[in-house]
This record gives structure tokens, C-alpha cells and sequence, in this order.
């Protein structure tokens, strides 16, 4: 097979380096992406492996939580969070990197209905090109404007 990712051929791990800087991946589990002490070193983590410096950092830090409704919980920390705090910092994460196109897997999974529905609304108010993988046809059908779905090894588009 082949890889084809932002209009170019990727076959080496030389090529995918500018994919990493321009895409940006939500892990399912957010227990897997939140590894820092504090919310807001978790934040910082990404843009400062990008190269920025402290005051980049910061207000990349602040747009982040301010993207995601979590403003004043830069000091928290993270493993003390509910599941559906966990999943808006881990997105902060994600944000906090000015991604071109986010990749989210299962970004609702195990989120009770009143988070489910901050992570939806939230989704559809980003501006980057996302590509969402979820078993839920229904939060799919809801964020995203094509629905894809492997068959036999093949792409198959469905009507939802």
C-alpha cells in the first residue's frame, strides 16, 4: 500500500516529520495522553517540543483552555479530574498546537450525556479537518459531513 498524507507520499520516518507538526492526535483513553503533573504543564508540553518559548507557551496554554471551557484549571491536577475533564484537556493538548487537521479516536467514548454533548458542540465549532473514528453512527453523523467504514479491506462510504 501507500500513504498519502497533506498532498505528498510519506514512506520514511523523514517524511512523516512534517505531519506531526501539522496533525494532531486525541488518543482514545485521555488517561494515556495526560501523563504531566498539572493541567497546565500537560498543555504546555506540546508547544514547548515544538519549539515556542514561555510566553508562546502561556498564551497557547490559555487559548487551549479557553477553547475547551476550562479556564482556571491550569493549577489542577490531572489524575484528579472527572472522565469528561480528562477528555477536554487532553483535546487542549491536542489544541494547544495549532494543528491543521485533528485526528480523534472515539472522542466521545464513556462520557456521560452532558459531556458527550460539550464534546460535540465543542467539535463542530473547531475550524481545523478532523478525521473521527467512532462505533457511534449517531455522534458521527453529527460532526462530520462523510461517514467511512471499512469493509472487507476497502473504504466504503455510508449514508447516515
Amino acid at each position: 500500500g501507500q500513504v498519502e498524507i497533506l498532498g505528498q507520499t510519506r514512506s520514511s520516518e523523514r517524511d512523516f516529520w512534517e505531519v506531526r507538526e501539522r496533525v494532531g492526535l486525541l488518543f482514545q483513553d485521555p488517561d494515556d495522553q495526560l501523563f504531566c503533573p498539572t493541567v497546565q504543564e500537560d498543555i504546555a508540553f506540546g508547544p514547548l517540543n515544538q519549539g515556542k518559548n514561555r510566553e508562546q507557551t502561556e498564551r497557547a496554554v490559555r487559548n487551549a483552555l479557553s477553547l475547551v471551557g476550562m479556564e482556571g484549571y491550569e493549577d489542577r491536577i490531572t489524575h484528579h479530574l472527572s472522565g469528561g475533564e480528562k477528555r477536554l484537556v487532553s483535546l487542549a493538548t491536542v489544541l494547544a498546537m495549532e494543528p491543521d487537521v485533528l485526528l480523534l479516536d472515539e472522542p466521545e467514548n464513556g462520557l456521560d450525556p452532558v459531556s458527550h454533548e460539550r464534546i460535540r458542540s465543542l467539535l463542530l465549532s473547531l475550524p481545523q479537518a478532523m478525521i473521527v473514528v467512532s462505533h457511534n453512527v449517531e455522534f458521527l453523523a453529527s460532526v462530520t459531513t462523510r461517514c467511512l467504514r471499512v469493509e472487507d479491506g476497502k473504504l466504503k462510504e455510508i449514508v447516515v
